[in-house]
């Protein structure tokens, strides 16, 4: 009925039933599906694309009973091993094992969240770069767009281009983002592993047929890897557990990044100029590559850093756990941490995901750094203090303390030892004796 009094009121009521339909077919192609889906993100549409790169590039077979009591044991196991090194205490969420199409429907949610500011950010974009171009345009300009009958005016329909152009930069959005996650899915080893907490519920999970292609590589038992990235995962999943402010801390640094970003509107404009606008494909392609301006604000760069420095303490924090963990029990413990640094250093999956969807690089540059920072602290201090360091983020090593690891650990052990005295000094005075 909208598009019916639109259409009467630029003179164009007298069409017919199918002439009508077929342009409401042609619109709703060329604004990214037909769906409810109001948000900046078509996530509907996200969670479908997500599903077919999964079938498609790596497949996805249902995971088996077998499997599943496999993937409980071997994290019962782990999170016996980390109750001897870390005070955390275990998360309360339940084991599972995930197929990668499982993994999307999870981690989706979360992956909106992130991608929402880009996406709002691009929509506003796209459609002043397609307003200013009608405008500028000359009667023997003016394009074609889908659904509109022949020699009708595009620029009679600035008022309602703004929507319009909203709704296609969803749906363009919304596949962009099922393309990344689908990627992302089919080589994540486990829930968390890119260092934010995606899943819902405190869930320590595994998608054991990426488990088994990341072991092949290694030439180390499967069971062994199996063990090891167990560790990993219930470690991390402690810690975002027992740290109630890390993950929302991660998660607000990523949207923080992604909401001041700038877009090459030059770019957006000549993109859209270049491709024919009845096909959606050739628009997403074009506008995809022409989307952030290089340089970021200073906003953004206080970002990176608050978030490249809080992604290496937690990696940091994981990898001396997990060695801690498993060193007495797995021969080739130190080897599979070099391996997992290495994927993580190199810029692996996550990084890729990030870079397409927010134009930024996901990778704990200083992971070294802060796993030194941790042992360190944990040498002086005991196991205690370096948990110890995460109940307030005014408290947590920050990014000056990366480049000065035993300066961070004298001042917490220094205020250690002055709480200690102070308590002394009191319980003297409680019980009337001289200070």
């Amino acid at each position: 009925p909208q598009m019916r009094e639109a259409l009467e009121s630029m003179g164009l009521g007298n069409l017919d039933r199918e002439q009508v339909a077929a342009m409401r077919s042609q619109f709703e192609m060329l604004m990214g599906g037909g769906g409810t889906d109001s948000g900046p993100v078509n996530s509907e549409l996200a969670r479908d694309v997500a599903r077919q790169v999964v079938a498609q590039s790596a497949g996805d077979a249902s995971i088996g009973a077998a499997t599943r009591r496999d993937v409980e044991q071997v994290v019962q196991v782990a999170s016996l091993w980390l109750d001897q090194v870390t005070d955390l205490a275990p998360p309360e969420g339940r084991v599972r094992a995930l197929s990668r199409a499982e993994w999307v429907e999870l981690s989706m949610p979360v992956w909106q969240t992130l991608t929402e500011p880009v996406a709002a950010g691009i929509a506003t974009a796209m459609t002043t770069a397609m307003q200013d171009q009608l405008r500028d345009l000359g009667d023997g300009e003016l394009p074609q767009l889908p659904g509109l009958p022949a020699g009708m005016d595009p620029r009679a329909l600035l008022g309602q281009m703004e929507p319009m152009m909203r709704r296609m930069s969803a749906g363009m959005f919304g596949a962009q983002v099922g393309q990344a996650v689908g990627a992302l899915a089919s080589e994540t080893v486990s829930g968390t592993e890119v260092g934010l907490p995606l899943l819902p519920g405190e869930v320590v999970a595994l998608l054991p047929a990426n488990v088994a292609a990341f072991a092949e590589g290694l030439q180390i038992d499967a069971g062994e890897v199996h063990l090891y990235l167990a560790v990993r995962e219930a470690a991390r999943v402690r810690l975002f557990a027992g740290v109630p402010w890390l993950g929302p801390q991660l998660l607000t640094a990523v949207q923080d990044y992604a909401r001041d970003i700038r877009f090459d509107t030059e770019g957006i404009e000549q993109a859209l100029r270049s491709v024919d606008p009845s096909d959606p494909q050739a628009m997403q392609e074009a506008v995809s590559g022409s989307l952030f301006s290089p340089e970021p604000s200073q906003a953004q760069r206080v970002a990176l850093t608050r978030l490249e420095t809080y992604l290496a303490l937690v990696e940091g924090w994981v990898d001396t756990v997990a060695s801690r963990a498993t060193s007495p029990h797995l021969p080739n413990a130190q080897a599979m941490a070099e391996a997992v640094r290495r994927r993580r250093a190199t810029g692996g999956p996550a990084e890729k995901t990030f870079a397409s969807l927010v134009g930024l690089e996901l990778r704990p540059r200083r992971l070294r750094d802060a796993a030194n920072l941790w042992a360190a602290l944990e040498s002086e201090a005991g196991q205690a203090a370096r948990d110890r360091a995460w109940e307030h983020p005014d408290l947590a090593p920050g990014a000056a303390d990366l480049d000065d690891p035993l300066g961070f650990v004298e001042r917490v052990t220094s205020v250690s030892d002055d709480d200690t005295s102070l308590d002394e000094e009191l319980e003297r005075l409680l019980n009337d004796e001289e200070p």
